[in-house]
């Protein structure tokens, strides 16, 4: 079972899950953290199988401004899938669904998603199904989506983002534990995940790639097409 939860909705019970889902794959991990992080989102994308939270994702969304026009804003915050779910689409259908209805409440105003990777895993989830996502290998990035993400960035995360390089660091980083933040051999022959490691050389020590894209139907790809059923 697969769904878009309100943060305020979650009893002790899925917090419980949650938090210790993410410990078993995050290193720098505290409950304090953890809840506080939580506190700030208003959704959370649930995956589910036999009632056991085999991955999720919190989300902040928010209306916001730029540059005179009205806009929503999609952070995300935690997020993770276990193992044996990594082989199946569900957190990318289920997350792709939540943010479409999400989005369809803020009367069909521009909405972006700000994503924040120290994985290549989860930068390549970019590629896969967004046709237009920034920084990626082969387009610069325009002018004017290098301020609106340098903007939504700064509003969220302050002095630990930096506009010059794109990354963010965070005082108490979380960490991929053990193999998990290795890139297997091989991979950076991929023209995405050898650019992702250009650009985010101290990912192993959780910095953090900030990433833009539009959630819109037109910049689906033909596969993010597939999530949505279209």
């Amino acid at each position: 079972m697969n769904g878009l939860v309100p943060r305020e909705s979650l009893n002790a019970t899925q917090r419980d899950e949650m938090f210790a889902l993410l410990t078993a794959h995050f290193e720098g991990v505290t409950r304090e953290r953890f809840e506080r992080d939580l506190a700030e989102k208003n959704w959370v994308v649930e995956i589910r199988c036999d009632g056991r939270l085999l991955g999720f994702s919190t989300l902040l969304v928010r209306e916001a401004q730029h540059e005179g026009q009205a806009i929503t804003a999609v952070y995300s915050g935690d997020t993770i899938v276990a193992p044996e779910a990594r082989s199946s689409t569900a957190l990318a259908r289920s997350w792709i669904a939540a943010v479409n209805a999400i989005c369809a409440g803020f009367d069909m105003r521009p909405c972006y998603w700000l994503l924040l990777t120290s994985g290549f895993r989860t930068y390549r989830f970019l590629p896969v199904f967004w046709r237009e996502f920034f920084p990626q290998h082969d387009v610069a990035t325009p002018a004017d989506t290098k301020r609106l993400l340098s903007e939504l960035a700064r509003t969220q995360y302050g002095d630990s983002f930096d506009a010059v390089t794109g990354l963010a660091r965070f005082a108490e980083p979380q960490r991929l534990r053990g193999r998990l933040g290795i890139v297997p051999s091989g991979r950076e022959a991929d023209a995405h995940v050898a650019f992702f490691l250009t650009r985010n050389p101290g990912h192993a020590r959780g910095d953090e790639l900030v990433c833009l894209t539009e959630i819109s139907d037109a910049n689906l790809t033909a596969a993010g097409r597939r999530m949505v059923g279209s």
